[in-house]
């Protein structure tokens, strides 16, 4: 991060001395842009989904969910993706997607106090 610059007098002598400029402002790099999704890009992932369905390791991920069997399902989703992160966020979107099914009616604010207690492991 650039630290501020004092705005110069345009006077020879003194603390601020030198010429009045006005601050170059860079644009910034693309690559401070890697890993975050466009809208686009999300459209086309929405479709995609919608089109191809589950995959086979979803599927049965869901089955475990809907059998609590949470554990297993995230070391499945840890085996088949790699990293315990990507798993954890994994099983949660299937967690979500089998509770919007299963509760479409009932109260929000309890399926996602049902939700954060399946996070939890309890």
């Amino acid at each position: 991060m650039p630290k501020e610059v004092k705005q110069k007098s345009g006077i020879i002598v003194g603390l601020n001395a030198g010429h009045k400029v006005t601050p170059h402002q860079p644009k910034p790099k693309i690559s401070r842009s890697k890993g975050r999704q466009s809208a686009r890009g999300k459209f086309v992932k929405d479709i995609v989904r919608e089109v191809a369905g589950l995959a086979p390791y979803e599927r049965r991920i869901i089955e475990l969910l809907r059998n609590s069997k949470d554990k297993r399902a995230r070391k499945l989703a840890k085996k088949r993706l790699g990293t315990w992160g990507r798993a954890k966020r994994a099983a949660d979107r299937m967690a979500s997607s089998l509770s919007k099914s299963k509760w479409r009616f009932a109260d929000p604010a309890q399926s996602a106090v049902i939700a954060e207690s399946r996070r939890a492991g309890h």
